[in-house]
């Protein structure tokens, strides 16, 4: 029988360690344990004898910033004091996701799809609820492993293929903070006067914020997530307050029959890649949670939550903003998709709008924070000289990669939304259609399901045949099924003029029928 997780993390300590301990009294341990902070203080699995490393690590202790990147927070460095409430859990995604990019993406079902209110907000809800299943799903690993999130893929994809994944991550994480960048820009743009604050300017605002607050890692990350969402809910709701009375909730869809069909799918597949996307990146938050405590249940509970709340609140908002552009003159010239249309909201309460509209802008900041925090530990796993790297000098990359991003692209918001949320989704459906079934199926049955602390033992973990084959014909049925704007599938063409997108679903489906017999293949074969 395999040795417990727990016993694993009592091996890892030494042969002497319950030697040592037992020469400890009380008090010392006590001490220790106060002392001790898991986010600082780790075994340093890949030292590194390079000068700039070792220079970049002093800069890294002095500033006291998180070490902790890609190591395992072991379960005797889980301490109730970092574990955060069924509440706070809530709140922790509730002021993530609350945020105007949602407002935004809500708003193209009309201005892109063609959708009544009823239609754009039925369809863009259930996308949400949807994709925030797997998000719930992945959170609880945060605490139930001690690993972050594309660490535990490598339990099911494997030591080299995962590296795909992460690949694939980086893009959807740097993407995302791109495309808060661009609408916190274009909304400080729109109040200042004139234009005189270029949308160039408030893009690099927010960038630098976000650096700031990752720099510092989990601890300010966490101080800043439980506070930021009482401002932006605030204004938010003087925005349902000020805009709702122009809202058309009787509008009607601009098209019809099969195409109505079609755009409906199409607009729910991105609602529900716009949720889906989390999931790579949901337990890193946690990590330093007790289970006994944020059990997974709870942390599955909390997750969903916050997060539906949030989507419900947010594209509720968009979806109004987007039907009453014919009622106002100032919202139809901010058009739909982009971050004017917010401030527009909020033109009938003049010079406090434009305020209520800034506070709307820094609270994308909240939405930036996690994908670039995650970027950070996501560039380590990519091999072992990265992960000499520390995880600061990683996410001051990814600040600048999506800035630059943005800058480029800050004229083309509402086609990167279409084209870059529905095409990120593809991916992360498969792996979690490969993840569930290698918990359910094959490590239900295996005593422990999972030993956490094989997180870096390449022989220990999944040769990943299976994954990858899963993994390409899932990719197969995503593209027979996508439509996107430069390509519609040749099973979603017929659906209306533009096709419908099946891409999540079909995808989905592909890699749940191949993985289960090639990984029992594997597993006779490798024995692991």
């Amino acid at each position: 029988m395999a040795p417990s997780d727990e016993q694993v993390a009592d091996i890892e300590k030494g042969p002497a360690s319950d030697v040592d301990n037992s020469r400890l009294d009380s008090s010392t341990k006590k001490e220790q344990r106060e002392v001790h902070d898991p986010a600082i203080d780790i075994d340093e699995l890949i030292p590194s004898d390079n000068i700039v490393i070792q220079w970049t690590k002093r800069v890294e202790h002095f500033l006291a910033l998180e070490v902790r990147g890609i190591h395992r927070v072991k379960s005797n460095e889980q301490s109730p004091k970092a574990t955060l409430s069924f509440l706070q859990i809530v709140v922790l995604w509730f002021s993530i996701n609350t945020a105007s990019q949602n407002i935004t993406l809500a708003s193209i079902g009309q201005g892109v799809y063609g959708l009544g209110f009823v239609d754009a907000t039925l369809t863009s809800i259930f996308g949400a609820i949807v994709g925030s299943i797997p998000v719930a799903y992945t959170a609880g690993w945060g605490p139930w492993s001690g690993n972050r999130t594309m660490i535990c893929a490598r339990f099911s994809m494997g030591w080299w293929p995962v590296k795909i994944c992460v690949l694939l991550n980086l893009v959807v994480l740097i993407g995302y903070s791109m495309i808060d960048a661009v609408v916190a820009g274009q909304i400080l743009s729109a109040v200042s006067p004139n234009g005189s604050l270029t949308v160039e300017v408030g893009i690099v605002i927010t960038a630098v914020v976000t650096w700031l607050v990752t720099t510092f890692g989990i601890k300010i990350f966490h101080h800043y997530e439980r506070y930021a969402w009482i401002p932006q809910s605030i204004v938010l709701l003087i925005l349902a307050g000020t805009a709702g009375p122009k809202f058309d909730i009787y509008s009607k869809s601009t098209v019809t029959g099969a195409t109505l069909t079609g755009n409906r799918l199409t607009f729910f597949s991105i609602c529900l890649s716009s949720a889906v996307t989390y999931a790579p990146g949901a337990a890193d938050f946690l990590v330093y949670c007790d289970p006994k405590i944020a059990s997974r249940w709870k942390v599955f509970g909390a997750t969903f939550t916050g997060l539906t709340l949030s989507f419900v609140f947010t594209f509720v908002l968009g979806t109004g903003l987007a039907s009453g552009l014919h009622n106002d003159t100032v919202w139809n010239a901010a058009g739909t998709g982009t971050g004017a249309l917010v401030v527009a909201g909020y033109d009938s309460l003049g010079a406090f709008g434009k305020f209520c509209s800034v506070i709307a802008a820094l609270g994308l900041i909240a939405n930036m924070v996690p994908p670039t925090y995650s970027s950070g530990i996501d560039f380590q796993i990519l091999g072992r000289y990265p992960a000499m790297v520390p995880r600061y000098l990683w996410n001051t990359l990814a600040v600048i990669i999506f800035a630059v991003c943005a800058l480029a692209g800050r004229n083309s918001l509402s086609e990167i939304f279409t084209n870059f949320l529905a095409l990120m989704g593809y991916w992360v459906v498969l792996w979690i259609a490969i993840t569930l079934e290698e918990e359910f199926i094959f490590r239900r049955k295996m005593k422990p399901t999972f030993v956490w602390s094989d997180w870096n033992r390449q022989e220990k973990l999944p040769i990943g045949i299976a994954a990858v084959m899963a993994f390409c014909v899932g990719w197969v049925g995503a593209v027979l099924c996508m439509a996107q704007y430069y390509f519609t599938g040749p099973i979603a063409k017929p659906i209306g003029d533009y096709g419908g997108d099946m891409g999540n679903y079909v995808g989905f489906a592909f890699a749940s029928l191949i993985y289960p017999p090639l990984r029992y293949w594997e597993l006779k074969k490798f024995g692991r």
